[in-house]
Order: C-alpha cells, then structure tokens, then sequence
C-alpha cells in the first residue's frame, strides 16, 4: 500500500514550479555522465574559490570551538559588521536589531514574503526577474504582478510602469540591481523615480535585492534604500555568494525596519534557527577586509563580459545588450523562433535552451524562467577557453537552423 501523492501533497507545493536553473544545471550534467563534454553556463555562481583569508578565519573559528547554535538572526559580532558595511558603503544606517542574517540571500527573501504577505496580496516583480521571486512570492500566498521591459529598455522598467500596476492590494515591490538574469543596472535617477512613486503611496514595502553589489561596472552602486524617505519602506537583501565567491557557505542577510527584522526572526526561528556559527565568523573576516580580491573578481567578470559580447556579436540573429553588471549575457533569440535543422525544432525560449543543450552541448536558461520569453541566460562565470569554445558550439549549430 502506497500514498497517493496527488493527495498528500499541498497545492501550493504542487504549483510550484522547479527552479530553472538548477534544473538545466542538473540536465547539463546528466549529460555530462553519459560521456559528453558539456559546457555549462546555466548557473549562477563564480567559478573563483573562496579567498584564502575568509577559509583561514573558518579554520580559525572552528579551532576555537565555534561550532554551536548562534542567536536565530546572527551572531552580534556579524550584525555589527553588516550595519557598518551598510553605513561606510552604501549611506544605510541600521541596528544590529534591524539586521535578520540568513542561509543564503534566497531565504531572506523567503523570510520577507511569508512575514508580510496574506492571501491575495500583490507583489510587483520587475521582470526579467530572478527565478526564485516568483515562485516564493506566489509560495507565500501572494499574487505575483509582473512588470516587464525589453531589451530594448536595457530591461529596466520605468517609475510609471511600477505606478500604473499599484492597485488598493499591493504589499510588495521585488527588483535587484545589479539584475539577475540580465545583468542590468539601475542608475540612482532611475531609483529616485521609483522611489518617489512608492513614497507617493507610503503602503508599499520595497524588497531591493543588491546581492551582486561588488560586481557592477557602472562605478556605482545605488541603493534605494538610501533616500531619506525609503529608509523606513525598503528591506533590502545582500550576502556573500556574488561579490565574496562563497556560495556553498549559505550566507545572506537583510536590513529593514525594527517591526520586520523582529517578523523575519520569528519566521527564521520556526523554521531553520541561526546560520553556520563558523561560517559566519569567516564571513566577519570578509566585511572588515579591504575589497581588493572581490575587485579582482569583478574585474575579470568585465573582461569575460566584454569577450562574451564580442564572440556572439558575430552570431546572426542574436540581439544583445551590454550588461553593466553581474555575470549574465540575455540574448534576445526570438529571431530563430519557427526554425528547424531537420531533427528538433525552436518554436519558444524553452525550445532554445534545449536544443543548444542537446545539439551544441552548451547549457543555458530559458528566459521563460525569468518572465522573459524570448530570451536565454548565459552565465560568463566561465574561463576564457570555455567561453570561446561555447560561443563557436553555438554558432556552428545555429547555422544548420533554417
């Protein structure tokens, strides 16, 4: 006897979709296991290590016994170090009681929606947009409203785009910049427009998720957070993974108001507790460093951007942008929508992805993922080889697509 799981399981959980990337993450190496040298490009993650110092103060942190429960929204030591990061860097003043310290960014955005969203309340979500908030908005029994822009808007929607979604219902407004999947950056005129509409309501919280901060070509990174009137309206969500290439170690945080710091400790407390004690003394070590090696980082990310840009310029049909931050290229490949090669056919994004998969051998993301249909997400945290032969696999299977 069996349990019938259309049953069992909540629908909530049976209308959640997979996450896209892991999935052709996951599609990629299957194949790989098969013998077949796949070039993956689907994921969001530096292929740089650790800096040595951030795994020295780990090893450090361990010998000294740290290896216990820490308090549920960090340890004070990190909190201090978060509200000093935010002072010096970013013109943000909190308390170490406004600051919720996560296992990963993903939670603390997690952790935002179920501590403020009811049945039927909507949450503005600036599309292209991260997989994740979709899907946590819709989890936390929110109504996702998605706003959208092209790529030829450089994907950025405008303050009255966000104006005319805002209804009696909305809660939320969900954005990143630097944005994951496209790598677009908004300037800080562009967020004072946005600032000023959702300061014209006053019920709207902003959820502003700046994870990739330190890889941002502009010269500047703006937080919306930092007009005096949105210090009170905006949670905004940073972490470790992007700019400090420490992704297995499942660091992130979020600094808001008192009343949703103590909502997300509550909701923290229920379900996870506190973060790795040891990793977060590491993660100390890291905040208190000069930013010389997550500069570096960037510094190659420019340099593979601007390479990237260049090799598939050269590929009919492809229409591109140049990305001023994170590490994604988002063609628009809606040119080869009706084609064929005789044995798979591109009728969608999701059909691109998986014909470059199984007939190029390149990895990439739908853009139907990230509420952008004709696109697809590569990922150039790759080494230069990978990059070149990549975009040389793409090129010759696109030709045979009539």
């Amino acid at each position: 006897m069996s349990l019938e799981p259309s049953r069992m399981l909540a629908q909530k959980v049976q209308a959640m979709e997979e996450s896209a990337t892991i999935r052709m993450a996951q599609k990629s190496r299957d194949l790989a296991a098969k013998g077949v040298h796949v070039i993956s490009l689907s994921l969001g993650e530096p292929d740089f290590d650790t800096p040595e110092f951030i795994k020295e103060a780990a090893y450090a942190a361990l010998k000294k016994g740290y290896t216990k429960y820490t308090p549920v929204p960090g340890t004070l030591a990190l909190r201090t170090a978060i509200c000093e990061k935010f002072k010096n860097e970013n013109n943000l003043h909190f308390e170490p009681g406004q600051i919720v310290v996560s296992n990963g960014a993903k939670q603390s955005i997690a952790n935002i929606c179920m501590a403020t969203l009811n049945p039927g309340d909507e949450a503005i979500i600036l599309a292209p947009y991260w997989v994740s908030y979709f899907e946590i908005v819709k989890f936390a029994g929110g109504v996702p409203v998605v706003v959208s822009a092209g790529i030829e808007d450089d994907f950025k929607p405008t303050a009255q785009q966000i104006k005319e979604a805002i209804t009696h219902k909305t809660k939320l407004l969900i954005f990143s910049s630097p944005c994951n999947p496209t790598g677009s950056v908004f300037t800080k005129d562009e967020l004072a427009d946005i600032a000023r509409v959702i300061a014209e309501n006053g019920n709207i919280l902003v959820v502003s998720d700046e994870i990739y901060e330190y890889i941002n070509f502009t010269g500047h990174h703006a937080s919306i957070g930092a007009f005096d009137h949105m210090r009170e309206l905006t949670a905004t969500v940073n972490g470790f993974s992007k700019g400090f290439s420490m992704t297995g170690w499942r660091l992130g945080y979020m600094a808001g108001p008192k009343w949703l710091a103590d909502a997300c400790n509550k909701v923290q407390g229920q379900i996870t507790s506190g973060a790795a004690s040891f990793s977060q003394e590491a993660a100390v070590t890291a905040l208190k460093a000069d930013r010389s090696e997550a500069m570096a980082m960037k510094e190659a990310f420019l340099r593979r951007r601007d390479l990237l840009i260049s090799l598939m310029s050269k590929i009919p049909g492809l229409k591109l942008n140049k990305p001023q931050g994170a590490f994604y290229i988002f063609p628009d490949v809606s040119k080869y929508f009706g084609t064929s090669n005789g044995r798979v056919a591109i009728n969608n994004a999701d059909d691109f992805a998986e014909a470059m998969l199984t007939e190029a051998h390149v990895g990439l993301v739908s853009g139907s993922a990230f509420g952008a249909d004709s696109c697809v997400r590569l990922s150039y945290a790759a080494s230069d080889d990978d990059l070149r032969e990549a975009v040389r696999r793409l090129a010759n299977c696109l030709e045979g697509f009539k």
